[in-house]
């Protein structure tokens, strides 16, 4: 089954918690805390993979979540930090953050690898809180959380040459003529049901990758027949080829069915239907085929164009040696724009408190970290964890928006009842 397009879940690993140990050894008294941190969680990567031709196993398995590092350990002993874990897509891969609508990158070339959620880092253990006023803390973090996300798949096929025409106008028996592709072949309309790749050899040393596309028809820019599922895997392309059947299709002449491809291609983007088109005339060799072609003439006047039997191979060599001239001088496909990353400053104060029917609801990216890599079940811990929000001005913020002792405060994940 061929699949362009899917959502799938990431989630990086959470960082290992911090170890609360004291070291204990005869004749060593008053040995003083060696907990050790945790191990940091692992990353989530996308990798490009060139023998991948579909998303089909990531729509099946659509949930991704890496392992989190090991806890620290007594005698100073650090948390093993976790693997990475690989997602692997085909080239010509668009990933976009779901919620947000921001392209994160576009996977153009093998091996291309991308972190799309960072682990989180392991949590201090109790040694890193040791100083001369506080000789034997209780105090050690939990391990942050890994980063999470949404993230939207769209394959956009890498070819050189798009093969666009009505269904059933030979652009399969074509590809199948001048390639090594093998695409299914019948003679009833919507025989390709998926786009197919086949390349192309021309010259010493030279080739070019064809795409077929499977047929349009009128109004498929708006959702009508199948080609208006695969338009997007010609937008990357440099030259079109518009294979028409002389005969025309749908009780409708090559002339009309010629016009109505164009008129989708410009509905379904403007810059595609600018793209250098050849135009290949097919069924040549069939009975009345002259008359058609006479016919056709009229119309197209000073537009070249190729007469040729994919049938029979017909005309098929002069047709692919204007196709590789074309693309000496063609020009690149635009190139999808990402944002280029901006350096987030960071600001640790900015939070936001808001009420929530009688619960008070503290944000902020930094105050919810705190919260979650707290040991609240430590009295010593949460009493660290209190005074570090009362000096950020948490508390204030609490009293400005008129919290009262016995009153629930939520931050994160967690509740909590506020006092004095």
């Amino acid at each position: 089954m061929f699949v362009d397009n899917c959502k799938i879940f990431v989630k990086a690993g959470d960082g290992g918690d911090g170890c609360i140990s004291f070291h204990r050894e005869k004749f060593v008294p008053l040995g003083g805390p060696d907990g050790g941190d945790g191990g940091k969680g692992g990353d989530v990567i996308v990798k490009a993979r060139v023998t991948l031709r579909t998303l089909i196993d990531l729509r099946v398995r659509p949930h991704y979540k890496a392992e989190r590092g090991d806890h620290g350990l007594g005698d100073n002993r650090y948390g093993r930090g976790a693997p990475p874990l690989f997602i692997y897509v085909p080239l010509g891969t668009v990933l976009q953050d779901a919620d947000t609508g921001k392209i994160i990158a576009d996977m153009t070339h093998d091996g291309q690898e991308i972190v799309i959620a960072k682990g989180g880092r392991g949590g201090r253990g109790n040694a890193k809180f040791k100083s001369s006023s506080r000789r034997a803390p209780r105090i050690a973090e939990r391990g942050q959380p890994g980063e999470k996300l949404t993230l939207k798949l769209e394959l956009k096929l890498l070819a050189d040459v798009g093969l666009v025409g009505y269904p059933n106008a030979g652009k399969s028996t074509l590809l199948a003529h001048v390639s090594k592709a093998r695409p299914k072949i019948a003679d009833y309309p919507f025989t390709t049901l998926t786009p197919n790749l086949g390349v192309v050899s021309f010259g010493e040393g030279s080739s070019f990758v064809v795409a077929d596309i499977p047929g349009l028809i009128e109004g498929a820019h708006n959702g009508t027949g199948l080609g208006d599922e695969f338009l997007r895997h010609i937008e990357r392309t440099k030259v079109i080829v518009h294979v028409v059947d002389l005969f025309g299709f749908d009780d409708k002449s090559a002339w009309q069915n010629y016009q109505s491809i164009n008129k989708e291609l410009k509905l379904y983007s403007p810059k595609l239907a600018k793209k250098p088109q050849i135009i290949a005339l097919n069924k040549i060799d069939l009975p009345e085929a002259e008359e058609k072609l006479k016919e056709l003439k009229k119309h197209l006047k000073k537009k070249k164009y190729f007469t040729i039997s994919a049938q029979a191979g017909t005309g098929l060599q002069e047709l692919m040696g204007e196709v590789f001239e074309e693309l000496k001088s063609a020009p690149e496909p635009d190139p999808i724009i990402i944002p280029e990353a901006v350096e987030e400053i960071r600001h640790d104060l900015e939070f936001e408190v808001k009420k929530a029917g009688d619960i008070f609801v503290v944000h902020g990216k930094h105050v919810e970290k705190i919260v979650s890599m707290t040991r609240l079940e430590e009295e010593e811990a949460l009493g660290r964890m209190h005074n570090i929000l009362k000096r950020v001005g948490v508390d204030k913020a609490l009293k400005d928006k008129g919290i009262k002792p016995g009153d629930t405060v939520r931050i994160g994940g967690f509740e909590f009842e506020y006092s004095e």
